[in-house]
């Protein structure tokens, strides 16, 4: 942890302090600070905010928008819910795996893009979905797959 981005958690934690049901909010900014959420950066949002670690760690690994390693620059979240199993998830992450070489959980060697399965985006109408960063893609197939990742 740089001493710059050090600096930028504690004013970050200075400015969410007093505020109520504040966590996640830290929690995204913290992860857009660093990249992901260190068990370093866990524990000083924890003492920062004055909340036990495990509170912290329990929200972390809860909601699957957190990451706890490294990812590649651009994170592709591919859907695995109900609808999005029903209408070809697996293909998706199959499309995925020979246009990058890698599996679920894990980053291509020039760091450009890590790969992760989620429970849920909330877009069930345009199954089969993926997000890239924070923009999804619905209605996904083997084309529309690689016209998308090639614009990255």
């Amino acid at each position: 942890m740089t001493d710059e981005r050090r600096g930028a958690l504690r004013k970050l934690l200075e400015k969410y302090r007093e505020v109520d049901g504040a966590l996640i909010q830290v929690l995204h900014e913290a992860q857009n600070l660093f990249g992901y959420l260190s068990t370093d950066v866990q524990r000083e949002v924890a003492e920062g905010l004055g909340l036990p670690r495990s509170t912290v760690r329990g929200v972390v690994t809860f909601y699957n928008f957190f990451r706890t390693e490294a990812g590649g620059e651009h994170v592709i979240s591919v859907c695995i819910g109900t609808a999005c199993h029903v209408k070809g998830a697996e293909r998706v992450i199959d499309i995925l795996h020979e246009l990058l070489d890698i599996g679920l959980g894990e980053t291509t060697e020039d760091g450009r893009f890590t790969i992760q399965g989620v429970r849920c985006i909330g877009a069930c109408g345009l199954a089969p979905v993926m997000m890239i960063d924070e923009e999804v893609h619905g209605r996904l197939d083997r084309k529309r797959i690689e016209e998308i990742v090639t614009s990255y």
